[in-house]
């Protein structure tokens, strides 16, 4: 009966040491293959290193090993900026694409106006106003605009008077009647009759407007003297 359990323990422990065995060949081959993945490698690396040396070296490139090692570390310590900048642009590009149909409807736009200005005519006046522009510089001399700039204004300060609504009625007053006149028929007037036309109110009224304005042009060329 002892003589069986030895029997059954010893097959047992033989057992045991057979799958202990098969383990460690098992290891024993991944380890041969990993070295043999790593000599492999280390050729490959080897011959793609002294590729790239031939090839820089043919085309005249020295390479400081001390700065590639202090690139590649400062590209290590940065890869949290070039995720981030990664993420940014990622960002900007899904941007531009939600934003390409509004950018699209823009241009249409913009280009629609364009073609409604071009069709009313105002590139073509801009071109002429151009040409208007030349001869202004053609005619004029420096010392011309620059006595314009000095008198500007006093010249925008006229041209607002000249504006104003009861300026502007009278000046189209004046424009109508003068339109209206036969220049080729004028009558005549003789000293008498002239005389005896001042006695006319419309004369009289002439004359007071006419005696009110130099009066009050001297007062204020006066004012403006002193």
């Amino acid at each position: 009966m002892e003589e069986n359990t030895l029997q059954t323990e010893i097959a047992q422990l033989n057992q045991k040491v057979d799958l202990l065995l098969e383990y460690v060949n098992q290891q024993r081959l991944k380890t041969n293959q990993l070295e043999d993945l790593i000599a492999d490698i280390s050729i490959v690396g080897k011959d793609m290193y002294d590729t790239a040396v031939e090839e820089l070296d043919n085309r005249m490139v020295h390479l400081d090993l001390d700065e590639v090692k202090g690139l590649m570390l400062r590209i290590l310590r940065n890869i949290d900026n070039m995720n981030k900048f990664l993420e940014m642009f990622e960002s900007i590009n899904d941007l531009i694409k939600d934003a390409s149909p509004i950018l699209n409807e823009v241009i249409i736009d913009f280009t629609k106006k364009l073609n409604e200005l071009d069709q009313k005519g105002y590139f073509e006046f801009f071109a002429e106003a151009g040409t208007v522009i030349d001869n202004i510089i053609a005619h004029y001399k420096p010392e011309d605009v620059r006595e314009l700039a000095d008198n500007v204004v006093t010249i925008m300060e006229t041209v607002r008077s000249a504006t104003q609504p009861e300026m502007m009625t009278a000046l189209n007053n004046g424009l109508k009647i003068y339109g209206s006149m036969e220049m080729n028929n004028v009558p005549e007037y003789s000293i008498i009759k002239v005389m005896r036309e001042m006695n006319q109110p419309e004369m009289k009224r002439a004359l007071g407007f006419f005696v009110t304005f130099m009066k009050n042009m001297a007062a204020e060329t006066n004012k403006n003297n002193t």
